[in-house]
């Protein structure tokens, strides 16, 4: 089976082909084994490009690296964007950029644009903040969950929940670096005020503009980026009055260009993906 390795900022991604069925060619178990690191080909998940749903242009599954199956990506979905731009080319698809696609995910419709300078801008939707539709205990079902403390490896941390169609709490730290990101983020995943598991972003505010971040993504761990936590960050920095609506997310892996609009309620990521091999797996 053919196959192409991408990556977003570091999140790295195995693309497949998958545009003749509409399920996955390969089982969850089968995808774990590819993404392992010393055995496999190594990667956080393995994307799939399925046939489009609904009058969409192509559906997103993806598998985590433990063989769970997450809502959506938000590098992910930049890599997808790449690797459909690649095939329909492959195809003899005349393309001109900007060029957006429509993807299905099961977090809704998707839509990524490719740009000149190879830049990918994905409307990522309007966040979802009400407790009970996270999903998480905290709070008051009917609402936000803004700065309530949560009790954490024999602390209590000030959290902040949203959803991009995928549950994230986000924490603001001092200093991201000094966070013991894996002691500390397997309990925030499984804690059990967050039944669906969780995304936990560790945040540091440089400036309002400026954002530092580090995450524990549910099913993969320690990644070096996460566009939907970046998307998820900003959202609880306006929340809190921490930073502005359009800001700099800084990841281990490099930078992501972040706007909530006031204009549309809606969230907009710009970040890189670059192809990093092909191969075959037998």
């Amino acid at each position: 089976m053919d196959f192409s390795k991408y990556h977003g900022l570091g999140n790295d991604f195995i693309l497949v082909d998958n545009r003749h069925q509409s399920e996955p060619l390969i089982p969850p178990e089968t995808a774990a084994t590819w993404c392992d690191r010393h055995v496999g080909i190594g990667a956080d998940g393995v994307i799939f490009a399925l046939p489009g749903q609904n009058g969409t242009d192509y559906t997103m599954r993806i598998y985590n690296s433990d063989g769970s199956e997450p809502e959506m990506c938000g590098n992910g979905i930049r890599c997808l964007a790449k690797f459909l731009e690649a095939l329909e080319i492959a195809d003899g698809k005349a393309l001109q950029a900007p060029h957006t696609y429509r993807i299905h995910t099961l977090a809704g419709v998707i839509s990524p644009t490719l740009q000149a300078d190879g830049q990918v801008t994905v409307d990522m939707g309007t966040p979802i903040l009400l407790a009970k539709d996270i999903p998480t205990t905290l709070g008051t079902p009917d609402d936000k969950v803004v700065g309530l403390p949560l009790a954490v490896a024999d602390q209590d941390w000030a959290v902040t929940c949203v959803s991009m169609g995928n549950p994230h709490c986000i924490t603001f730290v001092e200093d991201v670096a000094a966070i013991d990101l894996e002691k500390i983020g397997p309990q925030f995943e499984h804690h059990p005020a967050f039944p669906q598991r969780i995304n936990t972003e560790f945040i540091q505010v440089v400036r309002p503009d400026y954002l530092k971040m580090r995450v524990w993504e549910r099913g993969a761990g320690i990644t070096l980026a996460c566009g939907t936590g970046a998307c998820a960050s900003l959202v609880a920095g306006v929340l809190n009055g921490r930073c502005d609506r359009a800001a700099t997310v800084e990841l281990p892996g490099g930078p992501l260009k972040i706007e909530w609009s006031a204009a549309d309620d809606r969230i907009y990521m710009t970040g890189p993906a670059q192809l990093v091999f092909r191969g075959v797996v037998a």
